[in-house]
């Protein structure tokens, strides 16, 4: 299929020989421009982005693999990529960029997702008419599968989890800082207003946090910070409102620089950064915990134990402030996809109603549910064009593998973010005192 303005292309062609698996995906009209490696091309010749099959490997991973899987190997090794025909512009007037050939690609397949018969079948034909059969290519050196060393009963055990954050956080400490920006926080920023810097919305996350869980109500409080990454948000407390802080992770390099930045504050005396598991820790006691962008690792599966340990963990009127990515009817990171081999093995994101329901059944008293879904497309947005701004640095840091997972999978959020079929929301809990008191504010107020 040529779609609307298309260009005829030679009847032996890489395009010719694909249109019958292209048609099937895309009901015939195809929402980009196709250029393959010999050349040749199918699509309006005024698309707004094109989609670059540079070379047949591309065809071969999605033959050995297809579906997600495939496609995401042959993107990861640069044999296939997605341009647009804009630069991407500035985080808040990003134009007709990579984010709306992404979004073009989706929803040309959204009402109508093919079957395995439906692609399987044209593929194989395809590839044989271009004469690509021969052995499947290794997976790229980015991908992972956990399953392969621990059976999967042992799924969330400590170990397991161990090597799943070691996976994502332990690349390297400056690619972080490169995406991130100083901040070095790695979760949804809160944008107070239009001219807010990444740097000052991150800042206002943080502050927004500890004043919903109250720490300059009680002087001198002590904060369990779960999921500390690079000790931001412990930073912030101890600076700002004189919290004695425990940050722990499961990451060697979050935890080396971490410590590192703590000391040059001259924090030492009361940050304590632990390499550790947040289900080891035993015997102390908080009057608030925060756990800003760990909770997707947990699982629906551990829900209960996680709570029921943060609930163990906090003193009567402690409070709880659970900031996580959500998807309605949750959502497992799972199998054979994208995000599971290369981003976030073992992830869920869980639907915040069920969340509330975990903290219930722990013994803890929801107080306030807020959505920050738009604050965190535009927060990836930002650390998109850091990385595209620094891209040969990218890629000298991790690779180029590893620089271009990143891209796929912060560039996908936002369109996932923006449409609403990702979300995140900060969820607000008190453990109640045995009379029935809180000590919590009336109304918001209290906090903004």
């Amino acid at each position: 299929p040529s779609g609307e303005a298309g260009t005829a292309t030679p009847a032996k062609s890489a395009a010719a020989a694909l249109a019958p698996l292209l048609g099937s995906l895309f009901a015939g009209r195809l929402p980009v421009r196709f250029e393959f490696w010999d050349g040749s091309v199918a699509g309006p010749s005024d698309s707004i982005g094109r989609a670059i099959v540079r070379s047949p490997e591309a065809l071969k991973r999605i033959l050995w693999a297809p579906g997600e899987l495939g496609i995401a190997r042959a993107f990861v090794t640069g044999a296939l990529d997605v341009v647009s025909e804009a630069p991407a512009g500035s985080p808040d007037s990003p134009g007709a960029d990579i984010y709306a050939v992404l979004r073009a690609l989706h929803d040309a397949m959204a009402n109508r997702l093919p079957k395995a018969s439906d692609t399987v079948l044209p593929l194989w034909s395809a590839a044989g008419r271009l004469r690509l059969f021969g052995a499947p290519p290794p997976p790229p050196a980015a991908e992972i599968r956990l399953a392969g060393k621990w059976r999967a009963r042992s799924l969330h055990s400590r170990e397991r989890d161990a090597e799943a954050i070691s996976h994502h956080y332990d690349i390297s400490n400056d690619f972080y800082r490169l995406v991130l920006g100083p901040a070095m926080a790695y979760s949804c920023a809160v944008f107070t207003t239009p001219e807010s810097s990444l740097e000052e919305a991150q800042a206002a996350k943080h502050e927004l946090v500890c004043r919903k869980l109250g720490l300059d109500e009680r002087p001198g409080s002590r904060l369990l910070d779960v999921g500390c990454g690079w000790g931001s948000m412990a930073l912030h407390a101890a600076t700002h409102h004189d919290a004695q802080v425990v940050g722990v992770t499961l990451s060697t390099a979050q935890a080396d620089l971490a410590r590192k930045r703590v000391a040059e504050a001259g924090l030492s005396d009361q940050v304590d950064i632990r390499i550790q598991d947040y289900r080891d820790v035993r015997g102390e006691t908080f009057e608030a915990i925060s756990s800003i962008g760990m909770f997707e690792h947990v699982g629906e599966k551990k829900m209960a134990e996680y709570f029921t340990t943060l609930h163990r963990l906090l003193g009567p009127r402690g409070r709880l402030l659970n900031h996580a990515i959500s998807s309605v009817n949750s959502s497992k990171l799972r199998g054979r996809t994208f995000m599971n081999r290369y981003v976030f093995p073992d992830g869920q994101l869980i639907d915040v109603a069920r969340v509330e329901r975990g903290m219930e059944d722990a013994g803890l008293e929801v107080r306030d549910v807020e959505s920050l879904r738009e604050h965190y497309a535009r927060t990836l947005r930002h650390w998109v064009a850091n990385l595209e701004a620094q891209w040969e640095e990218a890629v000298a840091l991790v690779g180029a593998e590893r620089a271009r997972v990143w891209r796929l999978y912060m560039c996908g959020s936002v369109n996932g973010f923006e449409d609403g079929g990702i979300a995140v929301h900060q969820v607000l809990a008190v453990k109640p005192d045995g009379r029935g008191t809180s000590g919590m504010p009336s109304t918001r107020a209290g906090w903004a």
